[in-house]
C-alpha cells in the first residue's frame, strides 16, 4: 500500500516503517490495539518534552535506546506488539523518525479505512464537540469520511491550519498578522 504521494514531510524511512507494521498489525489482527499504542504514544511525546529529547538525540546508543523504551512500553501498558516495534526502531537508531511513522501510520490507516487523513493545527486543545463538527465540515468538503490527527501548537495565536492531502487552509492569527504587517510595509 504506498503512501508516497501523501506527504514530503514524511521520509521514506517513516513510510516503510509504518507500511510494515501496518501489514503485519493487520495481518495478526492487532490493528485497533496497535492504533491505540500508537495514539497514546503520540500522547506522550506531546506531553513530555525530554521524551521527544530523548528520541530525537543522536548521544544514545542503541542498547540505552532498547533498554529505555522497553522500560517505558512497559510502564505504560503497550501491547506486546508495539513494544516490540519499538524495540525493532530503537535497536535500529531509528527512534528520531517515530512522530513521522506514526504519521505515516495514521495516513495508511486512514486509507484502508476509505478516509481521508487531515491535520490539524490549533493554538489550544479541541474540543470533541470541536473535532466532530470540523470533522463534519472536512467531509462536506472532501465527499469522504475524515480522520484528523490534531496538533497543538500556541505560537499560531488562534484560528487552525487544516491539511488535507495537498491542500492546506491556513487560518491562523499568527498568518493573518504576518500579512497585515506585509501589507502595512508596502504602503510605507
Amino acid at each position: 500500500m504506498p503512501v508516497a504521494d501523501t506527504s514530503q514531510h514524511i521520509s521514506g524511512v517513516a513510510e516503510r516503517y509504518a507500511s510494515s507494521l501496518f501489514e503485519l498489525a493487520l495481518e495478526e489482527g492487532a490493528l485497533p490495539a496497535v492504533t491505540a499504542d500508537l495514539d497514546r504514544f503520540q500522547a506522550m511525546l506531546d506531553d513530555s518534552a525530554d521524551l521527544k529529547r530523548f528520541t530525537a538525540s543522536p548521544v544514545f546508543s542503541a542498547e540505552e535506546q532498547v533498554h529505555a523504551v522497553q522500560a517505558l512500553a512497559a510502564q505504560a501498558g503497550f501491547g506486546l506488539f508495539f513494544t516490540n516495534f519499538l524495540k525493532v526502531v530503537a535497536s535500529n537508531r531509528r527512534l528520531f523518525a517515530l512522530p513521522g511513522m506514526i504519521k505515516a501510520f495514521r495516513i495508511i490507516a486512514a486509507e484502508h479505512r476509505g478516509e481521508v487523513s487531515a491535520e490539524i493545527t490549533s493554538a489550544h486543545a479541541l474540543t470533541q464537540a470541536q473535532e466532530d463538527e470540523l470533522k463534519v465540515a472536512l467531509k462536506g468538503v472532501t465527499g469522504k469520511d475524515v480522520s484528523i490527527a490534531v496538533t497543538v501548537d500556541p505560537s499560531i495565536l488562534g484560528g487552525l491550519i487544516v491539511k488535507v492531502g495537498s491542500r492546506q487552509i491556513d487560518t491562523s492569527l499568527r498568518t493573518k498578522l504576518s500579512t497585515l504587517k506585509l501589507a502595512l510595509k508596502e504602503v510605507g
